[in-house]
């Protein structure tokens, strides 16, 4: 049978390679736990509640942080979208006053074209040019939507 190093109590054979935690320093029986190792069932739960609300939070950041990007991306596919309805415009002395509809990459879209309500401009006065307000409104198939208020210069025609 081994000896101990620091006593002279031989340490049986199935003994060999216990923790350190387990040893002859208290109780009664000889291979009892010491008062001061380990943690207690509180510090167990304390701990363990302090790494829950640490993962909440973190999962709750990555939801938010995920939540965002999608709306980024919605968002940049509409602004696309719009611009594509804009440049598709017919040419300035085409467009008439009235209102056009269609559908693009499934986004549902319609163009308004007013008379510019110019307040600041003597409507006696002769000028080569009117502006119109062009509105464009797009719908997304999730269901936001996009306007864009422009003003176009149209030419007067000849009287």
């Amino acid at each position: 049978m081994p000896r101990s190093t620091a006593s002279s109590v031989p340490i049986p054979k199935f003994a060999i390679g216990l923790p350190a935690r387990l040893s002859r320093t208290s109780g009664s029986g000889p291979y009892r736990r010491r008062k001061t190792a380990g943690f207690t069932l509180i510090e167990v739960l304390v701990a363990l509640s302090v790494v829950a609300v640490a993962l909440a939070a973190i999962g709750s950041l990555i939801a938010t942080t995920v939540r965002g990007a999608r709306s980024l991306d919605l968002r940049l596919t509409m602004i696309e979208t719009a611009r594509a309805i804009e440049t598709a415009l017919p040419d300035r002395n085409k467009v008439k006053l009235g209102n056009f509809s269609g559908e693009l990459a499934g986004h549902r879209w319609r163009v308004d074209v007013l008379p510019y309500p110019a307040t600041n401009v003597d409507p006696r006065l002769p000028t080569p040019w009117f502006p119109q307000t062009v509105v464009v409104r797009l719908q997304a198939p999730s269901g936001p939507i996009l306007q864009i208020n422009t003003v176009r210069l149209r030419k007067r025609e000849a009287e």
